[in-house]
């Protein structure tokens, strides 16, 4: 059994990118490798070239030391096409150097395709089992940057590839039930797919309101309801819905005050959407801000929301942020997205309302604020929730019966 009291094994994890980068999937890969250390494995981090210039050949990051790949270089390495090929040329490169020094049992690698596939082929050459781990599908992705439209060759091609890899990886890992029946419509194996899904580490917060009262000076924010969404600006998150509805909302709620802390592609847009709004007043945009002072904003807001926009992406991805506010004790509102479903149960451990729709957002807001008997129920139960099925433990627990087998097909003669 691969629980680490009777075997040791050790796990070459393939990640697109990693620290000192902050995203949610950094935050994902974190928590797994923290888990599966403490499951008594052994891991070890690759990454890609895709966010590394010049990198050393390794680099250590907060305690964690990740093998890096040079990014290629010449005039075919800024063409689209050839860029992404000499990339994946040079992941199955440097995986060739690896394996021989680092000897793992397994290679698990983390979507997109262009990580998957230069390990699927180190993988055969070193006859070592592979773990592909979808955490979104790259092309759903691009259409919503607008990088791609879904009819267009570059979404089917980028579709083509990533079924063409879940059919040849030896196993499957996805985040959620959605995505679990996303793949096996496209006729993968559903025993060879296995769901471990999003989780927190609970030692990471406090379990208490440590309110930065400066902080909150210094953003107007002493004496209002604080509505909150801290993260990446992307069309996807809809947050140009949530300043729509605010402006009903301060209509039944007035002392309420948006904080917006985060940036992305869609930052400008929003604070040209606050201003036409007459909005201005009543909303606090932050920017990014560094990891280590997060949580004194995540101390200041009172309700999280999550508007996300219903769209492939978001009907099969489950986020982690609403994870994380509830594992912090705060109130969690979120549209009624397949992505938002399967964590929060409505009315319970959080509330829902219609996505799309500035008004349904702002009446459930509304309701509930008006209504504090349902708070400290409702955040109790979601803290419950989280703390018994959430958990990084719990989640790396499910890897154990992927890795037994795997592991035990390939001792079988």
């Amino acid at each position: 059994m691969v629980d680490g009291r009777t075997e040791r094994v050790r796990i070459l994890h393939v990640l697109d990118h990693s620290l000192p980068l902050q995203s949610g999937y950094v935050f994902r890969t974190l928590g797994i490798l923290g888990a599966q250390r403490g499951l008594g494995w052994e891991t070890i981090q690759l990454t890609t070239p895709r966010y590394n210039s010049a990198p050393p050949s390794s680099e250590t990051v907060d305690g964690w030391t990740f093998l890096r790949t040079e990014k290629p270089a010449g005039p075919l390495a800024t063409r689209a096409g050839a860029r992404e090929l000499l990339e994946m040329k040079a992941v199955y490169s440097r995986l060739n150097e690896a394996i021989p020094v680092q000897r793992p049992d397994i290679l698990h690698a983390h979507s997109p395709v262009l990580t998957g596939i230069p390990a699927l082929f180190a993988a055969r050459r070193a006859k070592l089992p592979l773990v592909y781990e979808v955490r979104a599908l790259w092309e759903d992705a691009a259409v919503d940057l607008g990088h791609a439209t879904a009819t267009g060759f570059r979404y089917r091609g980028t579709r083509a590839l990533e079924t063409w890899l879940l059919h040849r990886a030896d196993a499957v890992i996805t985040l959620c039930e959605a995505m679990r029946a996303e793949l096996a419509s496209r006729g993968v194996d559903g025993g060879k797919i296995a769901v471990v899904p999003n989780a927190v580490d609970l030692s990471l917060f406090s379990g208490t309101r440590e309110r930065n009262a400066q902080l909150a000076s210094e953003l107007g924010l002493d004496g209002r309801v604080v509505l909150g969404f801290i993260g990446s600006f992307y069309r996807y998150e809809g947050l140009d819905l949530l300043l729509q509805a605010l402006a009903e909302i301060r209509r039944s709620v007035p002392n309420v005050v948006l904080l917006l802390v985060g940036g992305g592609p869609e930052a400008e847009s929003l604070r040209a959407l606050s201003t036409k709004l007459a909005l201005d007043d009543v909303v606090r945009f932050t920017g990014r801000v560094p990891h280590e002072q997060v949580q004194s904003y995540y101390d200041l807001v009172d309700f999280f929301v999550y508007p996300r926009r219903s769209i492939r992406l978001t009907e099969l991805v489950t986020p982690l942020k609403p994870l994380e506010a509830m594992a912090q004790r705060r109130m969690v509102f979120a549209s009624n997205v397949g992505g938002h479903r399967e964590l929060i149960e409505d009315g319970k451990t959080g509330f829902l309302f219609p996505p799309d729709d500035p008004q349904a957002l702002a009446r459930r807001l509304i309701a509930v604020i008006q209504d504090p008997s349902s708070h400290e129920r409702t955040i109790a139960a979601a803290l419950a929730m989280v703390e018994t099925q959430r958990t990084w433990k719990a989640s790396a627990s499910r890897y154990v019966p992927v890795y037994s087998k795997l592991l035990a097909d390939r001792k079988s003669p």
